[in-house]
């Protein structure tokens, strides 16, 4: 078993594509597309290998922070921008009130929930990304599912009020007319 550096990518039947971020004495850390990061045992042989990259001896964080980027960037098309919340929210708080007096109100930090709403937006950019690549769906397909999508944006326009920046926001389908 050939051990994989930082920067290896590999496909797992669980967790899909991921990259290599970190190695550690008996494990990887494995940064998923779909499901964040995941601790992988080094002796685990049931995914499959993409691209391997030899180990090297010593690697700082940052510049394989660095290598994560440009990686992410070039194969998937996500997002790594910081997206700025607009400043009238900061350090402001969510307070979702049940009707019923007896149960307790959530509070939920703005910034927390913005990122949750980014979070969001970006995994509908990837999705978009995946029905366009997508080998076996044929054109009226994509059309079909592109517009669900685009309806999936135009619900999430309430959110746009918490963006610092227009280019940032959701737009949905009477909007891009």
């Amino acid at each position: 078993m050939e051990l994989l550096g930082i920067g290896s990518r590999v496909k797992h039947p669980a967790f899909g594509d991921g990259v290599v971020i970190r190695l550690h004495v008996a494990a990887y850390e494995v940064c998923f597309m779909q499901f964040g990061i995941k601790t992988v045992g080094k002796d685990y042989s049931g995914w499959q290998i993409v691209e391997r990259i030899a180990p090297e001896e010593a690697v700082s964080f940052n510049e394989a922070e660095q290598s994560l980027v440009r990686i992410l960037r070039a194969w998937a098309g996500v997002s790594l921008e910081a997206v700025p919340m607009g400043e009238r929210w900061n350090k402001g708080v969510l307070i979702m009130k049940p009707s019923d007096p007896g149960l307790q109100p959530k509070e939920v930090p703005i910034e927390t929930f913005f990122h949750k709403i980014v979070m969001m937006r970006d995994r509908l950019r990837v999705l978009e990304q995946q029905i366009n690549a997508h080998k076996r769906l044929d054109d009226e397909d994509k059309v079909n599912l592109q517009q669900y999508i685009t309806r999936c944006y135009g619900s999430m326009t309430t959110f746009n009020t918490l963006f610092k920046n227009r280019e940032d926001y959701f737009v949905g389908e009477s909007s891009k007319d």
